[in-house]
């Protein structure tokens, strides 16, 4: 059992740490006030190959796996700028198309992803159906040799910032009648397909919107696989990577709220000449969100080393305690941040208090805490299930 990471892993680690540190938290505060993209910031780690570490070198990617992601994801968040179109674009679309997509989908759209050129956002989660995907109202039918797309979805990540948005909806499956699910990638300029943004009490440059599907004309080959068979696969494929970077995310964001409050304890000085960390009213709050933080990064590389080697099921498992784990370590960690600086944590300047949103929603989505809990007592304890 090695808890090292390799030298390659550690190169990149600390190559992002310090793409991340030279843009910092300030600028990630600034663009989302101002109602602007982190596109700099975005297309530099493109450009450097920190958005494609996932991608097969042979189109244009670093051919690493979700570990090497979840360190581009945890460091960035670590350096006060949390994307989350990583987990999306990287992480989710490259994921699905580079494993289930047919060999004209990866050629057109991974070298893209790779290099942040392009950047495909997901549609699964619709305002009925919440977390039941087996619920979902988006119809796809055919037209001849086309598509039509018709439905709903909400809290889609983005849309106003990619190209195309890789769309779950429901089939029908002319041999047994049953529907099922098949993953569409469409462009976001198509015609009918529309949207509205959701305003967020979460500071961030990124955006959520409803979208609006009416009979939207899409291509066989929009068709993730080209076959109604890989639909299923393809949607899990695509869920283990999503929780281990969002994970990711909210262990730098944890860290990065822990660090600011730490330096700040340690120079504050009232009574009596000490640091106020000195005090273990102080200082032990810290030290605890520290602990839950740490054994959140355990459990978050250990679900990324589990999928990395293919063993799906353990990795859905791990995946799903990370994120769980991760979501209540962030929130405990932002939160002591801000308590212990008092006055000074709740003020733009200190850049604690503007996390608070992201990571409160962090145990929510992308799964609630409680479909967790549903998971892992049905999975591992063995427990009927109870929804």
């Amino acid at each position: 059992m090695n808890f090292d990471l390799t030298p390659e892993q550690e190169q990149l680690r600390d190559a992002v740490r310090a793409l991340g540190r030279r843009y910092g938290h300030s600028y990630f505060v600034a663009k989302a006030k101002s109602g602007e993209h982190t596109t700099e910031l975005w297309h530099e780690a493109g450009r450097l190959g920190y958005l494609g570490v996932n991608i097969p070198t042979e189109y244009g990617g670093g051919g690493g796996g979700i570990t090497e992601l979840a360190l581009v994801c945890e460091e960035l968040a670590a350096a006060g700028c949390p994307l989350l179109l990583l987990v999306v674009s990287p992480a989710i679309a490259a994921t699905v198309i580079s494993r289930h997509g047919t060999e004209e989908q990866r050629k057109r759209f991974l070298p893209g992803l790779a290099d942040g050129s392009q950047k495909i956002v997901f549609a699964i989660t619709e305002p009925e159906a919440g977390s039941n995907f087996h619920r979902l109202g988006t119809v796809a039918r055919r037209d001849g040799d086309d598509w039509l797309l018709s439905g709903r979805k909400c809290y889609i990540s983005g849309v106003d910032e990619a190209g195309h948005v890789l769309v779950v909806a429901r089939t029908e499956d002319a041999a047994s009648g049953k529907l099922k699910p098949a993953l569409f990638v469409v462009p976001t300029d198509a015609p009918g397909l529309t949207w509205s943004k959701l305003d967020m009490e979460i500071l961030s440059p990124e955006n959520q919107f409803l979208l609006y599907l009416d009979d939207v004309r899409v291509p066989a080959d929009a068709l993730v696989g080209q076959s109604l068979d890989a639909g299923l696969p393809a949607l899990f494929s695509g869920l283990n990577p999503e929780r281990i970077t969002v994970a990711a995310m909210g262990a730098g964001t944890g860290r990065y709220a822990i660090e600011r409050a730490s330096e700040y304890t340690a120079s504050r000085k009232v009574w009596g000449g000490r640091s106020i960390g000195s005090h273990q009213g102080v200082s032990h709050p810290l030290a605890h969100a520290a602990v839950q933080v740490e054994l959140a990064r355990l459990m978050i590389y250990k679900a990324a080393s589990l999928y990395d080697a293919g063993r799906d099921l353990e990795a859905g498992v791990a995946g799903n305690m990370a994120k769980y784990a991760t979501g209540e370590a962030a929130a405990l960690a932002v939160d002591t941040a801000v308590q212990v600086l008092g006055g000074a944590g709740m003020t733009t300047e200190y850049g604690v208090a503007t996390l608070l949103g992201a990571v409160r929603a962090g145990r929510i989505a992308p799964v609630s805490r409680e479909m967790i809990l549903n998971f892992v007592a049905q999975h591992v304890l063995g427990q009927d299930k109870s929804y």
